[in-house]
């Protein structure tokens, strides 16, 4: 089952101010990005990053062909307990994320 970030162009992440996290997932064309929007388990995302799902902030924008998933900090920017200010590093956990893909998007064969 192949990663993530090896299906899309791009997964970037950054601040959302002090209580959240923005994660960015660049699909580049609408099969990859409706593929990767079925198969990318918001439930799975919230295990990763240990965070409740209904806290999570999900947004499919279709014609950009971006998955965005904004997710509360574990914990306030900047405070002593931050291992993240800037919430660069988020990015790398999503795009190790296995993902299995539903279509031939990428190459990847139904089933994976």
């Amino acid at each position: 089952m192949p990663e993530l970030g090896a299906v899309v162009d791009r997964i970037r992440s950054k601040n959302a101010g002090p209580f959240w996290v923005t994660i960015d997932v660049f699909c580049g064309d609408g099969e990859t990005f409706a593929a990767v929007c079925a198969a990318l388990d918001t439930d799975a995302v919230a295990d990763r990053f240990g965070v409740a799902a209904d806290a999570i902030r999900r947004f499919e924008i279709a014609d950009l062909a971006v998955l965005k998933l904004s997710l509360p900090r574990p914990a306030i920017q900047g405070t002593p307990e931050d291992r993240d200010m800037h919430g660069a590093g988020w990015a790398a956990l999503l795009a190790e994320m296995p993902i299995r893909l539903m279509t031939g998007s990428r190459g990847e064969s139904p089933g994976g």
